[in-house]
C-alpha cells in the first residue's frame, strides 16, 4: 500500500511492494533489477498465477515473468511490473480488475493494454493504478465508491487515465492516492470514515486534496485508512482507528491528517486493513494498531494505539503489509514475515499465525517484495 516519490525523477529507493492498496516502483537512479515473480498464500481465485487455484504454504515461481521489477497484491489479483514497461495482472477479475476488458479471472499472466512506460503501479482491494514515466496516473476494476476517479459509477474493465503530472501512487481498499511533486496529495473514492483526508466524510468521484500534508515524500492507503511521510521523516495519518492504526494513542476516527508522535526518520510506510507499519532509516520497523493476528510483531496479540518497535529485526530494506501480515526485506536479499497465516501468507511451510517475524521458507535473492490481502509476492534474481 505504500510508494516513495518515483525514483526516476527523485533518486529515492522505491522497490517496496505492498497491500491491498499496494504499490510498486523501479528503484532509484538506474534500470530496476528484473528478476522471478514468485508468490504464496492464498490462491483461490488464481492469484498466485500458477495456473491453480491451491493455495501454497512456500513460495511458487509464477510461470512467464521471469524480468518482474515490481509487483502489487489486491484482494484477490495481483499486478506485475516488467523490465520493459509494461503490466501484466492475474487472478480474480469480476470488478475488471485485471483490466483486459472482459470479465474472466486469469489464472496466468495477462498483458494489461493500453499502458506503456509504466514506472510503478498499485492495486487496492478490487481496483488496479499504475503510474507512467510522464506523471499520467491510470486506474481501472471496481468503481462502486469512485476509487478510479474518472467521475463515473461503474466498473471500469480498462486503464482511463485520471491523474496528470503526479510522481508516486497508492490504493487503500476502497480509494486511491496520488503524490505530486510539490509534496502535495490527491485523494479520490470511498470516504465513510475520512480516509481521503479532506476534512469530510463524502465520496468522491473525482480528486480531492488531502489538507494538512503539502510535503509528502511517501503514501500508503489501507482498509479505512492512509499515512504519508514528509521530507523530514515524520509520519501524518488520517482516517478509520478503530484498532488504534493512526497510531495516535485513540481510537478516533479523523478526517484530516495530523502527525504520528513518536516516529521519526522514517523513509516509507505501508497500510494493511487494520494495521500500519513504518520503516526507519535505520533499518528499524515500527508498527501500531490492531494485532489479533499478531501483525505487530512484538510477540503479544494486543492492540497498539501508538508506535512500538519489532523486537528483533533490523537490516530491512523494505516493508510490505498484508491485510493482517507483513514482510519485511532483509539485507542479504532474505525475508521475513509474521501476523496472519491462515492460508500460509508467510511462506515458512504452516498455516501458524506468528506474533514475531520468521524466515520465508526457501527464498534468497530478493530484490523486491509486496503483500495481498492474505497472498505476499516477491522479485528473486536467483
Amino acid at each position: 500500500m505504500s510508494i516513495t516519490r518515483r525514483a526516476a525523477l527523485f533518486g529515492v529507493l522505491a522497490t517496496t511492494l505492498v497491500a491491498s492498496g499496494s504499490v510498486a516502483a523501479a528503484p532509484a537512479g538506474a534500470a530496476a533489477t528484473a528478476g522471478q515473480a514468485r508468490a504464496w498464500g492464498y490462491n483461490w481465485h488464481g492469484q498466485l498465477g500458477d495456473a491453480s487455484e491451491v493455495d501454497q504454504r512456500r513460495p511458487v515461481a509464477v510461470p512467464d515473468v521471469t524480468d518482474a521489477v515490481a509487483l502489487a497484491g489486491g484482494y484477490d489479483h495481483t499486478l506485475a511490473l516488467r523490465a520493459d514497461g509494461t503490466v501484466w495482472a492475474w487472478g480474480s477479475n469480476d470488478q475488471s480488475q485485471i483490466g483486459d476488458g472482459t470479465p474472466n479471472d486469469r489464472l496466468r499472466p495477462k498483458r494489461v493494454p493500453g499502458l506503456t512506460g509504466i514506472v510503478a503501479i498499485a492495486a487496492g482491494a478490487y481496483h488496479s493504478m499504475a503510474l507512467n514515466s510522464n506523471g499520467v496516473v491510470y486506474a481501472w476494476g471496481d468503481n462502486h465508491f469512485g476509487q478510479v476517479g474518472n467521475g463515473q459509477e461503474y466498473d471500469q474493465n480498462t486503464p482511463v487515465p485520471v491523474v496528470f503530472g503526479a510522481v508516486a501512487i497508492a490504493a487503500g481498499d476502497n480509494h486511491s492516492m496520488a503524490l505530486y511533486a510539490g509534496g502535495t496529495i490527491a485523494a479520490w473514492g470511498a470516504n465513510n470514515v475520512g480516509q481521503l483526508g479532506d476534512g469530510t466524510v463524502e465520496e468522491r468521484r473525482t480528486p480531492v486534496g488531502v489538507a494538512n500534508v503539502w510535503n509528502a515524500v511517501a503514501i500508503a492507503g489501507g482498509g479505512g485508512h492512509s499515512l504519508a511521510v514528509d521530507t523530514g521523516g515524520l509520519v501524518y495519518s488520517w482516517g478509520y482507528n478503530a484498532q488504534g492504526q493512526l497510531g495516535d494513542g485513540s481510537t478516533d476516527n479523523r478526517p484530516t491528517a495530523a502527525h504520528v508522535s513518536g516516529l521519526s526518520n522514517v523513509v516509507s510506510v505501508d497500510a494493511g486493513g487494520h494495521h500500519s507499519i513504518a520503516l526507519r532509516a535505520d533499518g528499524t520497523v515500527a508498527t501500531f494498531g490492531h494485532n489479533g493476528d499478531g501483525q505487530i510483531g512484538d510477540g503479544t496479540t494486543v492492540q497498539r494505539d501508538t508506535p512500538v518497535t519489532v523486537p528483533n529485526l533490523a537490516g530491512v530494506k523494505a516493508i510490505a503489509a498484508g491485510y493482517g501480515h507483513n514482510t519485511a526485506l532483509l539485507q542479504g536479499g532474505t525475508a521475513v514475515s509474521w501476523g496472519w497465516n491462515q492460508y500460509g501468507a508467510l511462506g515458512d511451510g504452516t498455516a501458524t499465525n506468528r506474533r514475531s517475524p520468521v524466515a520465508v521458507s526457501g527464498l534468497t535473492g530478493v530484490a523486491a517484495i509486496g503483500a495481498g490481502y492474505q497472498h505476499s509476492l516477491a522479485v528473486t534474481t536467483n
